[in-house]
């Protein structure tokens, strides 16, 4: 949660000081949001045996389905190409693989056993049978955040963060009187 925490931050940051206004978020309009909401709750709901995974499946389906309903919006390619790439190293192993080494750099050790006894659909410890570890939480990113992560988890961050700033500084068409005092003409400014 820590990653998507600093990546909206950050992205309202970046937004602030590139001349965007908070305003331009709140008229964002997006489509099939009830799919991405429950799509996020899904990823927290962890049943036991091959429920974990279907409802996992489901998931990413659900935002998939946001995504691309989404798609003319600038940074939601990235979003839907983030999705797609934590879809397929999930679909193919059976769950995300997290190598050890992994959780030693971002010192979550402690999850190791967790791992071991519990791991599902979610995250389990990666082991040889697994494939595409490039794309499994292979980045480490230690204390204070704790987390490993993976590429298509950046892809996705870079997504959110450019929805974010494209959308406060999104122009917006205001009323303006055209040369001869006609109001009706519209002209881009900033908002």
């Amino acid at each position: 949660m820590a990653p998507v925490i600093i990546t909206v931050v950050l992205a309202v940051g970046i937004g602030l000081l590139t001349g965007g206004r908070l305003s331009g978020l709140s008229a964002m309009r997006f489509r099939l949001v009830p799919a991405a909401l429950a799509g996020l709750l899904l990823q927290f709901l962890v049943p036991s045996g091959i429920w974990q995974q279907v409802l996992l499946l489901a998931s990413f389906l659900l935002l998939s389905a946001f995504a691309v309903a989404n798609i003319k919006i600038p940074g939601f390619t990235l979003i839907l190409a983030g999705i797609v790439m934590n879809f397929l190293v999930i679909g193919v192993n059976a769950g995300m693989p997290v190598p050890r080494w992994s959780l030693e750099r971002s010192d979550q050790i402690q999850e190791l056993e967790f791992l071991i006894e519990h791991g599902g659909a979610k995250h389990h410890l990666a082991n040889e049978e697994d494939t595409l570890m490039f794309l499994a939480d292979v980045i480490p990113l230690p204390s204070p955040i704790r987390q490993s992560v993976s590429a298509g988890d950046v892809v996705t961050y870079a997504g959110v963060a450019y929805v974010i700033v494209a959308g406060m500084r999104r122009k917006r068409a205001i009323e303006t009187p055209d040369p001869e005092g006609n109001v009706g003409a519209e002209a881009p400014q900033r908002g």
